[in-house]
């Protein structure tokens, strides 16, 4: 009997169970309502809203599902670059922001749901202001309060284009108009045609150049005859002349025409002679690297049309060639944290840049929204920093970031090198002579790594091994200090008060060391950051308490940053290693009347310390930190944002991408750069005003010391805005070729000349000859070079005068076509050739020689609109294999 009932209570305790299993999953289960048919769209409803330097903006969005969403029981999270102000949403939602550049909308008790085929509209302000598409949200994505560990992804948003005046201006006095075909018609009108065989045909300019009249004939019957010293050199021009031959050429044997590459120790390290004649083609140097730059200046001799293929011969004009470049740090920063590159494209990057002799890659591979590089015993770093995603706490992976979505699949988003990858990447760069500079963003924009060995820190705690735990900890766990960095995000500071950050730092420094070794790649310097600490930082940290109480020399939280760049500088010299970092590493903080002011550190000065100076914001207040910096004698190369920041938009258009906070940079600002004395050529500032001279009256100027520090000159792509290989490629094409050209040419002397006129008018026709080079030789060779570049082309400058319409492009060479029915125009359309009537409805575009084309021309009477792109040239510009 006692087993009988034994046995009856079991089974209801097991019914009870089940039931409360049942209820369980009946409590997780998500409302039967499917976020993909969630549709969202955004727009821009004005700026300057109310007389503020701040904008309005909605979200609407329509159920195209099948059920009702509810009212209540989720959060809609999402990426918006600026700054929601708290309390501005209107009725029926509250918008709350996360970390970072993550916000959540959660339904307030005035939402009432949204049934199929119901919008909603949800309006709110933030500060600043909306140019272009760029600046939208993006990466919604639902997650249901019952389900707080996954999130729905909804389509990408529409992004509504802005049409009204109310939203053009972007604050009260803003004179920057919209780029209009008008207005890209007068800037192109002072751009002569050059006849393209009028033309200097090796880019960027070299010391000495002489056309010589005679042509060889380059064949497979051609050898190649080189020293055993240049044997790798010999090796990668074999490889570049099979693509135009269809075979490789051979080497050390064989009579007749021959490329002889020769060993001539008087020439300086990367200096080199070219000399072209009928039966020989020969490239002296003292070095590899001065070979390596002949080979390159042979590449472009090579006529554009021989770059689509191979051929049995291609005439290359004879020439002689005495060249050296400019400067000895010619570099290329590449942002990989915010948004990941592959591989395959960081290898198209180092052909690229190896092309137009530039010798440096600075890879900034950890930042806020990512950590890039696997280091052999930190698996979190890739484990967590190198992904972002969606988790209840945030701690599984990084949070979402500039439209990444829930999930790890995003490739933008998600992403790493291996070990392996990089060694590979090493060698590809080293045997083109280029050395990479690896960056540790420290102690700054190091979210990936703080988040990153804190959950490390948790997974060794629970194993019981503390001592192992705190070994790489980042972070203060007890900190309570308040503060936001520049991209919002709030926890995002190593603390230098810890010992563990430096045995992180010496850590990932020795693991490089090691794959710099394996891979046979030179590393001298290592870039430690030291960028955007944002103030308020380490105020309430118990450790920093204490290192003010032990450390006579930090008196304040200021103190902590000299402190920590002490330590850093001792960090890597013990490696044999010299420092780099951004401009702050060279910055005192003190005050002048009262205010904040920072100065050159005498501390670090004269130390061989290589600064990154990117804030020359014309009419910031900063324009002449740079010269600031090398007269107090530090090593600076010149990465200035208002002409070297290649993710800048290049003009104010809805329809252009990229950021604009430091200017808009076409492909002239790199161009007309004066590195010796940028005030001189400075024509707008960071808002696109015109500027005069009277701008620069008691800003410091370069000394004769100071140009000594000048080490060279950078441009830089960060990579908020860059989710794909096309944008990468569209942002810094042909921008780069302006940087190559300061970089490696000498001053020209339009820079030079006293009388402004003279210079003015100088400087007009160097601007005419540059601008038939990229449309006539550069171009051309980019459609075909590695399958094809995706670079930008220019949208056709037009105007109608007397009934005629007349149109013009910034690249003569590039082929402009037009149709008058109102169909789109196409590769076999009518090319422009002279003004036409402008009769009907006319569409101009203009075309690169495989067929890709720029944003279309309207023409309706006397009508000219710049329409918005069907994005043709943001597609995958790579010829099929």
């Amino acid at each position: 009997m006692r087993k009988q009932f034994l046995l009856i209570k079991l089974m209801i305790m097991a019914c009870l169970m089940n039931g409360m299993m049942l209820g369980a999953n009946a409590q997780t289960k998500a409302p039967a309502f499917d976020a993909s048919r969630l549709k969202a769209s955004w727009g821009l409803v004005e700026n300057n809203h109310q007389g503020k330097r701040q904008f309005l903006s909605a979200f609407t969005f329509v159920n195209n599902g099948k059920t009702p969403l509810p009212a209540s029981g989720w959060q809609l999270y999402f990426n918006f670059v600026r700054s929601v102000k708290p309390g501005t949403t209107s009725t029926g939602m509250k918008a709350e922001h996360v970390n970072g550049d993550l916000y959540k909308l959660t339904p307030t008790a005035d939402f009432k749901g949204l049934k199929p085929g119901e919008s909603f509209r949800v309006e709110f302000v933030c500060d600043a202001w909306v140019v272009n598409f760029t600046d939208a949200p993006g990466g919604l994505y639902l997650v249901w309060d019952n389900q707080p560990e996954k999130g729905h992804a909804l389509p990408e948003p529409q992004v509504l284009p802005s049409t009204e005046a109310r939203q053009f201006a972007r604050y009260a006095g803003d004179k920057v108009a919209q780029v209009t075909a008008a207005s890209i018609y007068n800037d192109n009108n002072d751009i002569r045609d050059i006849p393209a065989a009028q033309l200097p045909k090796v880019f960027p300019t070299p010391v000495n150049y002489k056309e010589n009249g005679q042509t060889f004939v380059l064949d497979a019957s051609t050898r190649i005859e080189t020293p055993a010293t240049f044997n790798n050199e010999a090796s990668y021009l074999r490889r570049e002349l099979r693509s135009f031959l269809g075979k490789e050429l051979p080497l050390n044997s064989g009579n007749g025409k021959a490329i002889i590459l020769k060993e001539n120790p008087e020439l300086a390290a990367e200096a080199y002679t070219l000399e072209v004649n009928a039966q020989h083609i020969t490239i002296s140097a003292s070095s590899g690297s001065g070979i390596f730059y002949g080979i390159q200046s042979l590449r472009s001799l090579i006529p554009p049309d021989a770059w689509k293929g191979t051929q049995p011969s291609i005439s290359i004009p004879g020439v002689q060639v005495n060249d050296a470049p400019r400067f000895g740090y010619r570099g290329f920063f590449l942002d990989v944290a915010r948004n990941f590159h592959s591989k395959e494209e960081l290898l198209r990057v180092i052909d690229l840049i190896a092309t137009y002799k530039l010798n440096f890659l600075h890879l900034h591979f950890n930042d806020d929204e990512g950590w890039r590089l696997e280091i052999p015993g930190l698996p979190e770093l890739t484990s967590v920093g190198a992904y972002r995603g969606h988790s209840a706490d945030g701690n599984t992976y990084l949070w979402p970031s500039y439209g990444s979505g829930p999930d790890t699949t995003n490739k933008a988003g998600n992403g790493y090198y291996s070990r392996k990858d990089f060694i590979d990447i090493l060698r590809y760069a080293t045997d083109r002579h280029i050395r990479v500079l690896p960056e540790i963003e420290s102690p700054g924009h190091a979210r990936a790594a703080v988040k990153s060995m804190e959950v490390r820190y948790h997974r060794l705690m629970k194993e019981g091994k503390q001592q192992e735990a705190t070994q790489y900890l980042l972070s203060d766990l007890q900190d309570k200090s308040e503060y936001h960095s520049v991209q919002y995000w709030n926890d995002n500071i190593m603390n230098p008060a810890l010992p563990a950050v430096y045995t992180f730092l010496d850590a990932v420094v020795v693991a490089l060391q090691d794959m710099y070794r394996e891979a046979g790649a030179p590393l001298t310097t290592i870039h430690m950051g030291g960028d955007e600490v944002p103030n308020g930082v380490w105020e309430k940290s118990p450790a920093i308490q204490d290192l003010m109480k032990k450390e006579p020399a930090v008196k304040t939280v200021d103190d902590v940053w000299y402190y920590y760049y002490k330590k850093v500088y001792d960090l890597v010299k013990a490696r044999n290693l010299e420092l780099a970092g951004w401009e702050e590493v060279g910055m005192r903080k003190t005050k002048l009347d009262g205010k904040p002011h920072y100065v050159a550190n005498p501390d670090f000065a004269n130390n061989n310390i290589q600064l990154n100076v990117w804030n020359n914001v014309i009419g910031g207040g900063a324009e002449d930190l740079a010269y600031r910096l090398a007269n107090a004698g530090y090593k600076v190369v010149l990465s200035g944002v208002s002409n070297f920041y290649f993710d800048m938009a290049y003009g104010k258009s809805f329809d252009e991408p990229g950021f604009y906070w430091g200017g808009f940079i076409d492909v002239e600002k790199p161009f007309y750069f004066i590195p010796f004395n940028y005030y001189k050529n400075s024509k707008v500032d960071g808002q696109g005003n015109p500027v005069t001279s009277t701008l620069f009256v008691g800003k410091d100027k370069l000394t004769d010391f100071g140009k000594s520090n000048i080490v060279g000159i950078q441009g830089l792509l960060w990579s908020e805005t860059i989710k794909s290989p096309q944008r990468l490629e569209y942002s810094i094409l042909p921008k780069l070729l302006g940087l190559a050209e300061r970089a490696w040419a000498k001053d020209p002397e339009w820079a030079t000349e006293p009388d402004n006129a003279k210079s003015e008018q100088m400087y007009k026709e160097a601007w005419s000859l540059f601008s038939n080079i990229v449309g006539k030789r550069e171009l051309p060779r980019l459609d075909y070079y590695n399958g094809g570049y995706a670079y930008r082309i220019p949208p056709a400058g037009a105007v109608v005068e007397g009934g005629m319409l007349k149109v013009n492009v910034q690249h003569p060479g590039l082929i402009i076509r037009y149709t008058t029915d109102g169909k789109e125009p196409g590769p076999n359309s009518k090319v422009y050739t002279q003004p036409i009537p402008a009769k009907g409805k006319i569409k101009v575009r203009v075309f690169d020689t495989r067929g890709r084309s720029g944003r279309p021309v309207e023409v309706n009477g006397e009508l000219v609109i710049l329409a918005a792109p069907d994005g043709p040239q943001l597609k995958d510009a790579r010829k099929k294999q």
